[in-house]
């Protein structure tokens, strides 16, 4: 790896760990990635709507992304740009070679997790002076490295372009925690054209020096906000007068854990927050619930959202309460490109720094790059998803660390190696 590329993707992947943004808030770091793409000369830098289709967002919160705006103005992204990408992160930078070939995208996700980075002044980002400089914000998950390693791409595909044919898109893509972003890029027809896609992630079962190409285990997975709105009254003189939001929310969350689970696959249910009532002696208005349910399969999955949309309608109507059930996030299974797979196998292979391959198949959780990968195959094209791995102390932890100098080196050679073989001017 060419020591410029590698010194700035490291430094990239630290600046990005400094300034964690969650999903749909990420001004910040789509100014800086938008910027980088049209210095390295690209001219076909897409933002906003070009890419995403706003009837198709999921789980963006206006309230959250106002703040987030303002902290980005003040931390030197112009309202200029703000208004160029109508209020919308992400970013595909496309680079069209002249050259007839396929259409190759590569997927890379920007946003970060609502954890508080640790304070033990062995973790890594504290002993190197890069920790999160957002309270509550932490890159938790690996994408600032994702983004640094595409940056890293772009970069070498520009010095590289003359020897490529075809067309490569580099998608950027906002709110992937909470499977929220790919169903608006691939919604905007961004994808449509393209033959071949390919998505990565650091970490889960694969250890440093590791490679794990998945072929199935990815859980289809929908979130839902569930928001009961009942009748307040005084608790002591005119309890018979209210309907209890918080109760209606308490017996749904009992039951949404205890929705039988499915035979034919895995099923997961989970109940994350539920916050509720006004005061002590009020009977509760408002109650507010973050849930989420997860299938082996798409039909699975399908089912347990049916009994979770039963439990809210027969809950608000006994507890004499309005119920309201959102989606705010969708993911499905990931289809198996056996081809691409075995491209992808064949290039770890090549890597000196690669001490294993897994085949990875059984079930584990939620990617919504499958979303990309479903668009990209109902139009005839082709895909898959690789693990490069790295020692952490579990995903969405206040201590993960992914090693960058050795981990995302891997990264950056299987995407340039991969279009070295799918659109090699050769």
């Amino acid at each position: 790896m060419d020591k410029t590329i590698f010194d700035e993707m490291i430094a990239t992947r630290r600046h990005l760990h400094r300034f964690p943004e969650e999903g749909w808030t990420e001004f910040q770091t789509t100014y800086l990635i938008a910027t980088r793409l049209r210095e390295l000369g690209y001219t076909d830098v897409r933002l906003g709507r070009q890419i995403i289709d706003t009837e198709a967002v999921l789980g963006r919160n206006p309230e959250q992304v106002k703040a987030s705006i303002d902290r980005a103005i003040k931390n030197g992204v112009p309202e200029t740009f703000i208004q160029e990408i109508d209020e919308l992160t992400g970013c595909v930078a496309i680079l069209n070679t002249g050259r007839t070939g396929p259409v190759t995208a590569l997927r890379f996700d920007i946003d970060c997790n609502p954890v508080q980075e640790t304070d033990d002044p062995d973790h890594a980002p504290n002993r190197e002076g890069f920790c999160s400089e957002h309270p509550g914000l932490m890159h938790a998950c690996g994408h600032d490295g994702h983004t640094a390693v595409g940056l890293a791409v772009a970069r070498w595909l520009m010095q590289n372009k003359d020897s490529l044919c075809g067309t490569v898109k580099l998608v950027f893509q906002p709110a992937e925690e909470g499977v929220r972003g790919a169903v608006a890029i691939a919604s905007s027809g961004i994808l449509d054209d393209v033959d071949n896609i390919v998505g990565s992630h650091c970490g889960g079962k694969v250890k440093l020096g590791e490679v794990g190409l998945i072929h199935k285990g990815i859980l289809a997975s929908t979130k839902f906000d569930i928001r009961f709105k009942g009748t307040p009254s005084h608790a002591g003189n005119n309890p018979h007068k209210g309907h209890s939001a918080l109760l209606a929310a308490s017996a749904t969350a009992l039951m949404i854990v205890g929705i039988a689970r499915h035979g034919d696959g895995a099923s997961r249910v989970a109940v994350g927050k539920l916050v509720a009532g006004e005061g002590r002696n009020v009977t509760p208005v408002n109650a507010y619930m973050q849930i989420e349910v997860r299938g082996e399969t798409a039909e699975i999955n399908d089912y347990l959202c049916q009994k979770v949309e039963h439990i809210v309608r027969g809950n608000a109507e006994a507890y004499e309460v309005e119920g309201k059930l959102e989606c705010v996030g969708q993911a499905t299974t990931i289809i198996e490109c056996p081809a691409v797979l075995d491209t992808l196998r064949s290039i770890a292979q090549e890597i000196p720094e690669v001490t294993r391959i897994a085949e990875l198949d059984t079930p584990a959780g939620s990617e919504d790059f499958t979303i990309m990968l479903k668009r990209v195959v109902e139009r005839g094209g082709q895909g898959g998803m690789f693990r490069w791995g790295c020692n952490h102390h579990g995903h969405h932890r206040a201590d993960f660390e992914l090693q960058d100098t050795l981990s995302m080196p891997i990264a950056f050679e299987i995407f340039t190696r991969y279009l070295q073989k799918t659109n090699s001017a050769d």
